[in-house]
């Protein structure tokens, strides 16, 4: 299939776009907002001539930051405006950075609304966050001679066979690429086998290593539990759980109740829209249940507290003695396993890990992952990690370990970026 087939596909699909964004609407009320913006009509105001960053969501968003403040420290002068696709990614981008970048919707994979973003913003740089490819946006850029750089680059070996499917769209598209900073050599060689011009594969490593923890933020979790009265009470958190995860941990949590009555569990959902599900989940199993939103002190009675908030992820682990983190006891392929062992916490997680096979192998060799595979085993492990102090501490050690050992990746790829800029 190649790009004109492509774009037809995409021009015929768009009854099918508008409807998925009315139904995700009806979840989630702000996919109704911005349309315009999707087809690059309406944007906002925006100063020229500087770096384009993609992130297509929250997750990126996060992982793009440190590189982002980079960028703004070392090119005080360039204008960086930072892209999006999801109303929540759209929310951490303007909570992180406020007014100090330009931000709005990336438009519709169209080349008329890609060439018409490009001719309103006139980037001497793309940056597009981990593997996100859109080939008439890289297209389009590719014909204005601005430099398109993969950051943080990923390629699972279930996506680069998908990717191989379509050949004739893909290797076009990677040959037009300027940078692929990728975080290991096993994706560099598949990104070489799809077409990706050698010249341009570097292996640079995960960003996500170079994730800096803020004293201050140590201290504020340190002072709420305090001002819970819990600084002693057994705290686990299982974030970033998805549809079919959360009654696995409700489960799990209910056994650990059994031994330990006092313990509380921080629930944080991956999504926004089924915040309120989850509320009448925990409540529907008797679990006296807390919404962090509120803003209410936690009390001694409470078993469950649903992290209803945006922006607090980092926090709400600081919160916890040990992370349990989602998308993995379903099939959905995990997520950062490297915010909780930065904040030194032991580390479980499902076995389904295939978005992180590497950073997970690393902190499973060094023991500062543990997996489990259902309700009973996640229990016996928090249990059993609660008892054992030295054990808990001699994971952490080992988390924080593998984060040193890994550091550097983002100073290779400003080197990267600086040689295209």
């Amino acid at each position: 299939m190649n790009r004109l087939l492509y774009t037809l596909l995409l021009h015929l699909a768009l009854p099918l776009i508008a409807l998925r964004l009315a139904l995700r609407a009806r979840k989630a009320p702000a996919y109704a907002q911005r349309i315009d913006e999707r087809f690059s009509l309406n944007l906002p105001s925006m100063k020229p001539g500087g770096i384009w960053v993609h992130a297509v969501s929250v997750g990126e968003s996060i992982a793009a930051a440190p590189m982002i403040r980079a960028l703004q420290a070392r090119y005080p002068e360039l204008p960086i405006t930072v892209t999006c696709m999801t109303p929540t990614g759209s929310e951490r981008i303007q909570a992180l950075f406020g007014g100090s970048v330009q931000h709005c919707y990336l438009p519709y994979d169209l080349p008329w609304a890609a060439a018409r973003f490009l001719d309103r913003v006139k980037p001497r740089l793309a940056v597009v966050m981990e593997t996100e490819l859109w080939p008439n946006h890289i297209h389009q850029c590719a014909k204005r001679g601005i430099p398109v750089a993969l950051a943080n680059a990923r390629l699972s070996e279930r996506s680069a066979r998908g990717y191989a499917r379509f050949g004739k769209l893909t290797a076009p598209m990677l040959a037009e690429l300027s940078l692929i900073a990728v975080q290991t050599q096993t994706e560099a060689e598949r990104f070489l086998d799809l077409g990706a011009r050698f010249e341009c594969v570097e292996v640079t490593g995960s960003i996500k290593f170079d994730l800096k923890i803020d004293a201050e933020l140590l201290q504020r979790a340190d002072a709420l539990r305090q001002q819970w009265q819990a600084t002693t009470r057994p705290i686990w958190i299982a974030a970033s759980t998805h549809t079919g995860e959360d009654e696995i941990i409700l489960a799990a949590h209910h056994q650990l109740l059994k031994s330990r009555p006092d313990a509380l569990l921080i629930l944080v959902p991956r999504h926004p829209e089924r915040f309120n599900t989850v509320h009448e989940l925990c409540i529907s199993q008797g679990l006296t249940t807390r919404r962090r939103s509120t803003g209410e002190a936690v009390q001694t009675s409470d078993q469950v507290l649903l992290g209803d908030t945006m922006g607090e992820l980092l926090f709400l682990y600081a919160l916890a003695d040990i992370a349990f983190v989602g998308g993995s006891l379903v099939a959905n392929g995990g997520h950062n396993l490297l915010e909780p062992a930065a904040l030194g916490k032991p580390v479980l997680s499902g076995p389904h890990l295939f978005n992180f096979l590497e950073i997970a192998a690393q902190l499973r060799e060094a023991g500062a992952l543990n997996e489990v595979e259902n309700a009973g085993q996640l229990a016996d492990k928090v249990a059993a990690l609660l008892n054992e102090p030295s054990e808990m501490q001699r994971m952490s050690q080992a988390g924080l370990s593998v984060l040193k050992a890994n550091q550097g990746a983002l100073q290779r790829l400003l080197e990267g970026l600086q040689r295209l800029l």
